[in-house]
């Protein structure tokens, strides 16, 4: 963590955890939603031995493993495609006076797009829709908020993961898969409100 953060906003970023399993409870047991918060807690995608263990935990909600490990190992393409996505739309971004000027702003915006797809990912392993935590992004939408962070900007890759993501699936995915990825968009986009 970059030592010019102040208290306040090392604090923002321990609470803007925004993926939460609390309500899985009823379709997942204890054991595949320790596997799931232990990933988030370390700030990883599912493993493949996460993914087998889930296979054998949870066979009913497995379904979309094989999409997460997709996803999971093209991860660093997605992202740049949507990196590309933003610089396309806001040129001018990255140069002085632009919202993700210098250059570590930029690179804070990449791995945000990195654990975005993180995130989504659990949504999707553990067929729940409901996979972030209200608590968690209100402190991501003030943390935002103190660093400036340049919405337009994440929404728009947002949307360019999406479109990255869906675009590397099989034929009849992506229609089951977009609200995984609305989901995040639309939380992130009510920021700017």
């Amino acid at each position: 963590m970059p030592a010019q953060f102040n208290d306040a906003i090392r604090e923002l970023i321990q609470k803007a955890r925004i993926v939460s399993f609390t309500s899985w409870q009823s379709t997942h047991p204890a054991e595949a939603i320790a596997l799931f918060q232990a990933a988030d807690d370390q700030g990883r995608y599912l493993s493949q031995a996460d993914c087998a263990h889930l296979q054998t935990l949870v066979p009913s909600r497995a379904e979309g493993l094989p999409v997460v490990q997709q996803l999971r190992d093209q991860v660093a393409e997605i992202v740049d495609e949507a990196r590309a996505g933003v610089l396309d739309t806001f040129p001018t971004i990255t140069q002085p006076g632009g919202g993700l000027y210098p250059s570590e702003r930029a690179e804070a915006c990449w791995r945000d797009f990195w654990h975005f797809l993180r995130c989504i990912t659990y949504g999707i392993a553990g067929q729940h829709l409901d996979y972030t935590s209200p608590e968690g992004l209100h402190y991501m939408r003030l943390l935002y908020q103190e660093l400036q962070v340049p919405l337009d900007a994440m929404v728009v890759g947002l949307e360019g993961i999406k479109t990255a993501s869906l675009n590397r699936v099989a034929l009849g995915q992506p229609d089951a898969l977009a609200p995984y990825f609305d989901h995040l968009i639309v939380q992130l986009s009510q920021f700017r409100a």
